[in-house]
């Protein structure tokens, strides 16, 4: 059966977005910032997206991304995000083409019950914070991977911010890099 992987940016203190602070030329350099994709970084990223042959996507993360990644350059995530089969949880129609996207709906335990009963590779979810934060809380999600950058933010949504009660997650590893960032990979421990 297939997984579904929860990978994100965060800060130290578990910033995992800011609207301010979205994408070039919007980023303020005199703000703390996403940890820098050094070597390291670009070769776990590359790893995990390698094993992944669909997304789940929120309708705003879906919306924003097609206006920015179809004309990207920043690799390998905008090859892979262009391809990729990408499932857009949404009650309304996509307004936007892009790519190979399909919008799903109804209670999200049976969209991805659905998706993973189906062959294939594993199933990611990235940036779409309210999401994320929807299928942690509902324990809808295999594993995360989080990329921890060097920085204290005081702005932004945080990742477990829906969780109602004690969630307890195995490490499975944790990876420093050169440039202080930390990629470390969890299993939610089943409930």
């Amino acid at each position: 059966m297939r997984k579904v992987v929860l990978y994100t940016i965060t800060s130290l203190d578990g910033a995992v977005d800011d609207p301010t602070r979205a994408f070039p030329p919007d980023v303020d350099p005199d703000k703390p910032q996403p940890p820098t994709f050094d070597d390291d970084l670009m070769a776990l990223e590359a790893e995990l997206i390698a094993a992944q042959d669909a997304v789940l996507l929120g309708r705003h993360m879906y919306d924003e991304w097609a206006r920015y990644w179809p004309t990207s350059d920043e690799q390998p995530f905008a090859d892979f995000i262009n391809r990729v089969k990408k499932y857009v949880v949404t009650s309304t129609p996509l307004g936007v083409e892009w790519g190979d996207a399909e919008a799903v709906g109804g209670p999200l335990a049976e969209v991805v019950r659905d998706l993973k009963a189906t062959s294939g590779g594993d199933i990611g979810v990235h940036g779409s914070i309210e999401l994320a934060q929807s299928l942690l809380a509902e324990g809808l999600v295999d594993e995360v991977h989080l990329a921890v950058a060097p920085v204290v933010d005081p702005e932004g949504r945080r990742l477990f911010e829906k969780a109602t009660e004690l969630q307890r997650l195995t490490l499975v590893s944790a990876t420093p890099t050169v440039s202080g960032a930390l990629w470390l990979v969890y299993r939610p421990s089943p409930r």
